[in-house]
Order: structure tokens, then sequence, then C-alpha cells
């Protein structure tokens, strides 16, 4: 008889013990199937996603923040250069009525458009082709920082199948500070067993160094002045020897007279 009990009391007990997880997935599931019918009613009068259903739509075109994922757009239109004596004549106006921050502003404008026309008329001196490489004139871009002549870019990639050139003249004390410093110290010359990473040479008679990556090509900067360089960036170039031809076919000398460097 004790067994017999003892054996209902450990029936019941099991029982009880699955009983209360079920109940408890039973209620997960109830508070699930309530909560999202809440929010589909909630999104019906709102308009707005409810966050359950941000969450488990796979497809849904929200961030992990919650924010929308922009699809696209009209962009920003390409407006003209500032006119410079406009913008001349405006600085003249607001430094007669002490107006010192707006005359500062169309300052920086008008040199803004200086430097965009400078940069242009050295885009058309380029060759139209390197090294039987055509230039890709679409590309042409031409940079500044409105600050002045401290920091004007001005490229162009020249490209056929896999070979491509890109050149970059500018002003940029960051770069040519780099350069002068390996000018100044022959010692940091690197050297990987028998080939050098990088070395110094010369372009038309003026100081530059090139360098080699396997991932990035060749690498050519050569100095034109105390912040002025040309970068070449050569890939698929077959030796260094095509790199120094490509570079000495530019107008080295009529680049630096525009640029203002002789």
């Amino acid at each position: 008889m004790k067994k017999f009990l003892c054996l209902v009391c450990l029936v019941a007990a099991l029982a009880l013990s699955n009983a209360v997880p079920a109940q408890g997935l039973l209620k997960k599931i109830k508070d699930k199937v309530v909560n999202k019918t809440i929010d589909k009613e909630v999104e019906k009068k709102t308009g707005v996603p409810s966050e359950s259903s941000e969450s488990g739509n796979n497809n849904s075109n929200s961030s992990s923040s919650g924010k929308p994922t922009n699809k696209g757009g009209g962009g920003l239109t390409n407006t003209e250069p500032p006119d410079v004596k406009a913008q001349m004549a405006e600085a003249e106006t607001a430094h007669g009525a002490k107006n010192y921050s707006d005359a500062r502003y169309s300052l920086q404008q008008a040199l803004m458009g200086i430097e965009i026309q400078l940069g242009r008329q050295i885009l058309k001196s380029l060759p139209p082709a390197i090294v039987s490489v055509p230039a890709d004139t679409l590309q042409d871009k031409v940079m500044s920082t409105q600050w002045g002549w401290s920091n004007l870019s001005i490229q162009r990639v020249y490209r056929k199948d896999d070979k491509q050139l890109t050149i970059t003249i500018g002003n940029n004390g960051l770069y040519a500070g780099v350069v002068n410093m390996y000018f100044a110290n022959a010692g940091m010359m690197e050297a990987n067993n028998d080939k050098q990473n990088f070395k110094q040479v010369r372009v038309k008679g003026n100081k530059a160094i090139i360098q080699y990556d396997d991932r990035k090509g060749y690498t050519l900067m050569m100095q034109m002045g105390q912040t002025s360089l040309i970068v070449w960036e050569c890939i698929n170039f077959a030796n260094e020897q095509e790199v120094m031809t490509a570079a000495n076919s530019f107008d080295i000398d009529g680049i630096k007279k525009m640029m203002g460097e002789q």
C-alpha cells in the first residue's frame, strides 16, 4: 500500500512539474499573439511600423538602429565655381560695413573660384594619353578647401583595361613634409632583401621618390616647391622604367609655372 501511495505521489509530482513549463510556454505564446494583435492595430491607426514588425521582417528597409535606410535621392546639383569678381565686390561691401565675417567668407569664395579656374587650366594642359593609355576625362577633379593656396588638388585618371595611372597635382604641406623628411635623410631608405621598397629618383631633374607595393603597384612622388608636389599612382605597370617614362611624358615645367613654383 505504501509503495502504491509513493507511486501515485511521484506521478502527480511529475505531472505538476511538466504543467508549470507548459503553462509558462502557453503564456508566452498568448502574450506574443496579443502583443502582435495590438501592434497591428496601432500600425493601422498611426501608420508607423511597430518595433516587433521591424525586427521580425527580414526584408525590412530599416537599419539595426530603427532608422530607415536611404535608397537613393537626387543628390546635389553641380553648381558653377564662385564668380570671382562678384565675390570680391561683396567682400569690399562687407568690409566697408565692418562686417568682417562676411568679408572673410567672400574672399574665401573668390579664392576658391580662382583655384578651380587654375585647376581646369592645368587639366587642359595634360596630355590626352600616356604610354598608350587614354585619359578618362569624366573622372577629372579639381578640389579646393576655400582657404587659398594651401590645399588645392587636381586629379586625372588614365585607364585602359586593367592598367591605370592616376596623377594628382596639388599644394599640400603634409605630404610635402613627408617627402622632405626622406630627402633630408638618405639613411631612411628601406630595403627588402635585394629589392628596395622605395628609393630616390629624378623626374626631369626634379627630386622624387618611387615606391612599390604588390597590392597598390607603383607610387611616384615628385617635389615641385615648398608645399607643392605631383603624385603618380600606377597600377599594373610592367616595371619601374615604364613608370618613369610615363612621368617624363608630362610637361613638368609648364605645370610648375602655372602653379607659381618658378
